[in-house]
């Protein structure tokens, strides 16, 4: 039996932990792209590291597409293995992977026009939309916490990690040299006090842990001196300044937490009165999907909801999918709230945001998300002075702030605890994945420091052979 690591070992995006068992089965632990490397990405994620044919079963901790992304490409190449995850994984799925496909599709057509000018011969794209929703036949839910025989020999249990709807650690019950071998899998962690979500649960103890490190080097601000900044900025530019207030969001949980506390200081009479937007037909669709699911929310919302049936709408509050009414948001003038993905501002409609506002000092840009090294939200992060946005520079006289509370990731504390439910003394190795050079090497040090034995950074391409 051994695990080999094929993506977000040494870096952050491209999730695949392979696991070939004993009995010759292949198991693949997350199947997300590569993301953030530019002309790069494109042939890593051609290059997963294994033949999709050979693959047994694909199991999911959450739905975000660099979990997630690479299932249509894997389907286009003949996978027809299952998918397991969550019912609420599942649903997101079938939104986020079909949007993807639509992404894959347009860009291509856009770099195709690019190489036909060069004198270059057309791509074909990673994989199409229908790729995307045809895959969706290979995908089983599985209600979280009850512990699933995927064959045999392999027993799967997902436990709830408070990352996103449906994100979920793996727990693996394999049989190996007639014993039970305990393989573990965090996913992404997430955060106690997030504001939508329920705090992450115990996990079943395991032999071998592998635990994400996004911000093994960093602790979080707390969520109320978050909300109270979030205000803070809303009021300096919408009303002070009377400028429209950007805010580059993951369509898919960021987006609802973001919405969900507006909503809080709409009913408290808190929020100016503005219009706010969100710009985006997957946020339009995920908030949808969460509607679905109210019941695997936190107290918090449930305690809203006895008041006020909806969390995610105000009056004052417009969803927009229609590509004329996005369009429109570029041109107006007046104090706003403008909502929309990606997070990393890498694709969708917040690049046109972006491109049309930047250039304005009246206005803001607020970050409220992880964004990978060379992004373009990573770029404004760093506010380089000018911003390159479908090749045309920008001057970035915006203001720009970033608020880390409203990360789906906890920090190195939050990750520490949430592993305390493990005996350390029944580990025999836990692999650090998940997180750049510098949080993997500081997240390994808290942990050894804490008392976990044999912890290592796995590396792209490493094998390693279970005893």
């Amino acid at each position: 039996m051994k695990i080999t690591f094929l993506g977000a070992a040494g870096e952050v995006t491209g999730s695949k932990h392979l696991v070939e068992t004993d009995h010759g089965k292949k198991i693949l632990l997350d199947c997300g792209v590569f993301q953030g490397k530019g002309l790069e990405t494109d042939a890593l994620n051609r290059q997963p590291g294994i033949e999709p044919t050979m693959v047994d079963h694909i199991i999911l901790t959450h739905a975000h597409i660099d979990h997630s992304g690479l299932i249509p490409y894997f389907y286009k190449n003949g996978f027809r293995g299952s998918v397991i995850c969550t019912h609420a994984t599942r649903d997101l799925c079938s939104i986020m992977l079909s949007d993807s496909g639509y992404i894959q599709e347009h860009d291509t057509l856009w770099f195709n026009k690019k190489r036909a000018r060069q004198g270059l011969p057309p791509v074909e794209p990673l994989y199409t939309q229908k790729d995307a929703e045809q895959c969706m036949e290979l995908f089983i839910g599985v209600p979280m916490g009850r512990k699933f025989q995927i064959d045999e020999h392999t027993k799967v249990k997902f436990s709830n990690t408070g990352h996103m709807l449906g994100s979920a650690a793996i727990s693996l019950e394999l049989k190996h040299n007639g014993q039970i071998q305990r393989i573990g899998y965090t996913g992404d962690i997430g955060r106690p006090t997030h504001k939508l979500l329920c705090a992450p649960s115990p996990f079943p103890q395991c032999d071998y842990l592998i635990t994400e490190s996004t911000y093994g080097n960093r602790r979080h601000h707390d969520f109320e001196g978050a909300e109270k900044m979030l205000l803070d900025v809303v009021r300096h530019t919408c009303v002070e300044k009377k400028g429209k207030l950007i805010i580059p969001s993951f369509a898919i949980g960021r987006t609802q937490e973001i919405v969900f506390v507006l909503n809080k200081f709409y009913n408290e009479g808190l929020l100016p009165q503005i219009p706010v937007y969100v710009d985006s037909p997957l946020a339009v669709n995920a908030t949808d999907i969460y509607r679905l699911h109210l019941s695997e929310l936190n107290k918090e919302v449930k305690k809203v909801i006895e008041e006020d049936p909806d969390p995610f709408g105000f009056n004052s509050l417009k969803y927009i999918k229609d590509l004329n009414s996005s369009m429109a948001l570029n041109k107006t003038k007046q104090p706003c709230i403008i909502i929309s993905a990606s997070g990393m501002a890498e694709a969708g409609r917040i690049k046109h945001h972006l491109a049309n506002s930047i250039d304005n000092p009246k206005n803001t840009v607020l970050m409220v998300g992880y964004c990978a090294p060379n992004t373009l939200g990573a770029r404004i992060v760093k506010k380089q002075a000018v911003i390159s946005i479908f090749g045309k520079e920008h001057r970035l006289k915006a203001e720009v702030f970033s608020i880390d509370a409203f990360s789906g990731h906890g920090d190195y504390e939050e990750m520490k605890q949430y592993l305390q439910c493990q005996n350390k003394q029944e580990l025999k190795k836990v692999f650090l994945v998940h997180g750049d050079a510098e949080a993997l090497k500081a997240y390994q040090k808290v942990l050894l420091d804490d008392g976990f034995p044999n912890v290592v950074c796995a590396t792209k391409g490493q094998t390693e052979v279970l005893k």
